[in-house]
């Protein structure tokens, strides 16, 4: 009994010492409230990629997703705490690996994103960035087939990376 009474108090004395603790790492300081604008695709623009319909919804459904389920903040829709706005820059195919046959083994779905994000209650904290990841699948799979695996491994990676760059103090 005596041991896990002092055991309480040590590790009480550590968590306060170290302040307000966020086991995903989110410092979101002042801020009470983040905005997410809608990520428009303008994949196009960037020779080699597609359009692909529904990807900047479902981004931007992401990545707000990220910061709500990290931190305690309050989605809003005007006058945020952090803004986060941006497009999608990249949306490509490309072989990655050939075969003996001199055909694809491989393909990779690459994505970009470049992210303006203001946080209006710390200043120098402000950044724009791009933020890209890629997804390999095999070359006789239709992208259809491993859209929705690919998708969640993209969104995943990059939103993490973006509430990293904005968020996370370690």
């Amino acid at each position: 009994m005596k041991l896990r009474i002092s055991f309480t108090i040590i590790l009480a004395t550590l968590l306060s010492s170290c302040g307000i603790y966020n086991f995903t790492g989110g410092n979101v300081g002042t801020a009470q409230t983040y905005q997410v604008n809608f990520f428009d695709n303008l994949a196009t623009q960037s020779p080699g990629s597609v359009i692909e319909p529904g990807l900047d919804r479902d981004f931007t459904i992401a990545l707000q997703d990220m910061i709500q389920n990290q931190t305690s903040l309050k989605l809003s829709s005007d006058n945020a705490d952090l803004i986060y706005e941006g497009e999608i820059t990249e949306y490509r195919i490309a072989p990655m690996s050939a075969t003996a046959n001199m055909t694809a083994a491989q393909n990779r779905l690459s994505m970009s994103v470049n992210v303006r994000f203001t946080n209006t209650t710390k200043e120098d904290a402000d950044f724009e960035r791009r933020f890209s990841f890629f997804f390999d699948y095999p070359a006789d799979a239709l992208l259809n087939s491993v859209k929705t695996e690919a998708h969640q491994a993209l969104f995943e990676r990059i939103t993490q990376d973006i509430f990293n760059a904005s968020l996370a103090d370690w």
